[in-house]
């Protein structure tokens, strides 16, 4: 099993924290992983985007022409990387930024709106533990309870422990909204 995620959006989205996130839960379950960050010059409002591979073998490169998944959580995102998307792939989008539907039928889609979820749970910056929760049910690489503890790992500390349980509540609601998507519920 090899899985490449590209995860990509705005710089401010929390792209890369999505992949950290993503990638330390796949070492807590024993997976070989890589977290490739990339981002513009600017902080917040440029282009971010990382790539993240799990596997059960070594990984040959942290670089990934054709992933097997996408997280787009903007219209340029989709529109750069919707194409390299691997035929059976799966791609998490967000309907909150993007009104387009997919321009692929060999892939999987999941539009996800995780600005609005972020809204009704009160916190606008959990869009990206929304779309990952999403991404976890899509793909199934790992289970929902290895990221909800790899999140928090990477949450702890640095003033932000208080953040934990609404990025959990986040991780949980964009799973449930991936399970509408993929006929469980």
């Amino acid at each position: 099993m090899e899985l490449g995620v590209i995860f990509a959006g705005f710089g401010g989205q929390g792209i890369l924290l999505s992949g950290k996130v993503l990638a330390r839960a796949g070492m807590d379950q024993g997976l070989e992983v890589s977290w490739l960050p990339s981002y513009g010059p600017e902080m917040r409002g440029g282009t971010a985007n990382c790539t993240v591979v799990l596997s059960d073998k070594p990984i040959g490169s942290p670089i990934v022409d054709a992933p097997q998944a996408l997280v787009a959580m903007n219209l340029p995102s989709l529109d750069r990387f919707e194409p390299r998307v691997e035929a059976g792939g799966l791609i998490v989008y967000n309907s909150s930024l993007i009104s387009r539907d997919l321009a692929r039928d060999d892939v999987k889609g999941i539009p996800v709106p995780v600005n609005d979820i972020a809204r009704e749970l009160g916190n606008v910056r959990v869009i990206n533990m929304v779309a990952l929760g999403a991404l976890v049910r899509g793909s199934g690489v790992v289970p929902l309870e290895a990221v909800v503890t790899a999140m928090a790992h990477e949450m702890r500390g640095r003033g932000r422990d208080r953040l934990i349980e609404i990025n959990k509540q986040a991780l949980e609601r964009g799973f449930a909204e991936a399970e509408k998507h993929l006929g469980g519920g």
